[in-house]
This record gives C-alpha cells, structure tokens and sequence, in this order.
C-alpha cells in the first residue's frame, strides 16, 4: 500500500511538474497557441528508458525495423496526415517489454513517459500503445507524407486514436517505462 500512495504521490509531482513546464510549448507572439510550436533543436536520437536500461537508438534503428503507416486527422491543423513509423509496442517489444502471459501483468501496471527535446511531455499507459490491447496505434513516426518528419525532427509520437493532437510529441527525444509494484 505504501508504494502504492508513493507511486501516486509521484504521479502526481510529474503532472504538477508538467503543468509548470508547459510552457516550453507556449506560441510566439502574434500566432495561435493552439496551432504554433516555439521552435525546437530538432530531435536526432531517441533514449528508450525500460527497467532502468536505457538505449539510445537513431533513425537507421528505426527505419531497420517493421514500419506501419496511419492516417491521422489533425484537429489543430483542420487535415488529414499521413505517418509512417514504428509500432511503439513493437519497439517496447525489442527492448525489453515484450507482451505475453508472463508480462501482461506488468504491462497493465506500467506507465510511459514520452518527452520531446523542448521537455513536453505526454503520458501514456502500456495498454494503450500496445497494438494487442487498444484499437488504434501509436507509434514513433520517422515520416510524414513518404518524407522527413522536418521541422518535427527525426522522431514524433502519434496516437491513432487521439481526437486532438495534444499527445502527440514532436522532437521525440525519450520514451521511458515504468512500473508500478
């Protein structure tokens, strides 16, 4: 129990820390800060955190791997997207948390951490980023439109599902899991 309250205290400091680091998202004068991003050192590689290990993984990594394509309607934006990229569970998968009988306890007890270079970040639960347990897909997207993300840099997040874009993180920088005892 008392990890339990510790693990929601800590929860708890990140979304207040969140709230008080939101504004490394904040709009340049004169535009929408619904729509503008400040500008960001593009992302180059991407630190994936699981049970402590980290690896540092570049485009090639990812580009080595299986790719899956998504169309996204971007509310922001008012347009259809096209993104090409990694299953996120496919990458958890290859690094340390791949999802069977013997982890789908631990995949229900843990939480991701998704951070982009200008330190926004979004948090998800492994259940929603693994393809065998939720409906859409998230994934770490390499391209847009069969081109380089850009300004974007080399990794963003994108949720399939998500209705606005708010979760989707741009210069994707780290991913890092944790679970919960």
């Amino acid at each position: 129990m008392k990890r339990a309250v510790a693990s929601l205290s800590f929860l708890l400091a990140l979304f207040v820390i969140g709230i008080n680091t939101a504004g490394a998202q904040d709009a340049p004068v004169g535009t929408s800060a619904e729509h503008a991003h400040t500008p960001a050192t593009p992302s180059t590689s991407l630190v994936l955190t699981i049970e402590g290990k980290p690896t540092t993984l570049s485009i090639t990594d990812l580009l080595a791997m299986t790719q899956k394509t998504v169309t996204v309607h971007n509310e922001h934006t008012k347009t259809d997207e096209t993104y090409t990229g990694v299953l996120l569970g496919d990458l958890l998968a290859k690094y340390g948390l791949p999802v069977d009988k013997t982890t789908h306890r631990k995949m229900l007890r843990s939480y991701l951490i998704a951070e982009g270079v200008d330190k926004y970040w979004v948090l998800y639960s492994v259940t929603e980023v693994e393809d065998s347990e939720h409906n859409g897909s998230v994934i770490v997207a390499t391209g847009m439109g069969g081109k380089p993300l850009g300004e974007d840099g080399q990794f963003k997040l994108i949720d399939s599902e998500d209705k606005k874009p708010q979760r989707w993180v741009r210069n994707l920088s780290a991913l890092t899991v944790i679970t919960v005892e």
